[in-house]
């Protein structure tokens, strides 16, 4: 297989786990090519993502090293053999490239879990929310700019609006209800949405009231994506220098907890549709 020119976020978190596996196994980049009949520079490349592996080979390093875990490797060789050119690569060049990582992440995720405090969590938005959001990030945007981040927002929602949506829940403040992002037309309207999206069966929203006593979660704004299996979660966080895609079991498994603190601070479902009703009757 060519060596790429750049990895994906899917592609280097493949690399990533067959290096796990390497090293939990004991072995070096030496013993794994010479495993497979190659050499330790293209296993170096294979474990960065800038290579692909086959099945065949991905199959024959695992047994190798001794991995017990049969559903972790088919969820491995699904990465490795998926050769799907989703609808976000159109805007591959145009648009930053942890844009289109998010997307092919959502497109795979079994589930999807997000936690949001100053603003209405992105599967959620309106376009005229989404446009405000952008146009005020950077009010020097180029011509078009704007507009291709808004299209690519509003198409990332197709996860959730499909035939074969995945399961989605969120938790979102209070404060995120009440900012106005936009004018107040489109501050109703983003309420309106969300009630309108909360009435889904495989969507899930809660609320956390600002009356909420002794509330000290307002860190904990994650997307968390479900993997194939639990080895293959994830967390994207946005940092001070970008978009930050986290899996490390330890930290995958404080987010869960952080998600589950959250979601049981919050109002349950029916309160919390009330609660946006009574906001949107407000404006």
């Amino acid at each position: 297989m060519p060596r790429r020119q750049q990895a994906t976020a899917r592609q280097e978190r493949l690399g990533a786990e067959l290096r796990k596996l390497r090293e939990a196994a004991g072995l070096n980049g030496r013993d794994a090519a010479a495993l497979i009949g190659t050499d330790s520079a293209r296993v170096s490349q294979i474990e960065a993502g800038i290579a692909g592996i086959s099945e065949a080979r991905l199959r024959l390093v695992a047994a190798h090293y001794s991995c017990p875990d049969q559903e972790l490797i088919d969820a491995l060789v699904n990465m490795a053999t998926d050769r799907t050119r989703g609808w976000w690569e159109e805007y591959r060049g145009l648009l930053p490239n942890s844009f289109l990582d998010l997307s092919e992440l959502e497109h795979h995720a079994s589930c999807r879990w997000d936690v949001d405090f100053l603003h209405v969590p992105g599967l959620l938005q309106t376009g005229s929310y989404a446009r405000a959001l952008f146009s005020y990030v950077n009010p020097d945007f180029p011509e078009g700019e704007v507009e291709r981040r808004v299209e690519h927002r509003m198409k990332r929602r197709i996860i959730i609006e499909r035939s074969n949506p995945i399961r989605y829940e969120t938790v979102v403040h209070e404060a995120a209800l009440r900012i106005k992002v936009g004018d107040h037309a489109a501050a109703r309207a983003q309420l309106v949405r969300i009630l309108e999206l909360s009435e889904a069966d495989h969507v899930t929203v809660r609320v956390i009231p600002f009356a909420l006593d002794g509330f000290a979660g307002a860190g904990s704004a994650m997307v968390y994506a479900g993997g194939q299996v639990p080895q293959l979660d994830t967390v994207v966080r946005d940092g001070p220098h970008g978009t930050v895609f986290i899996d490390a079991e330890a930290q995958l498994r404080r987010f869960r907890t952080l998600f589950r603190r959250v979601e049981a601070a919050s109002l349950e479902p029916t309160r919390s549709r009330d609660f946006i009703h009574r906001l949107a009757k407000e404006l």
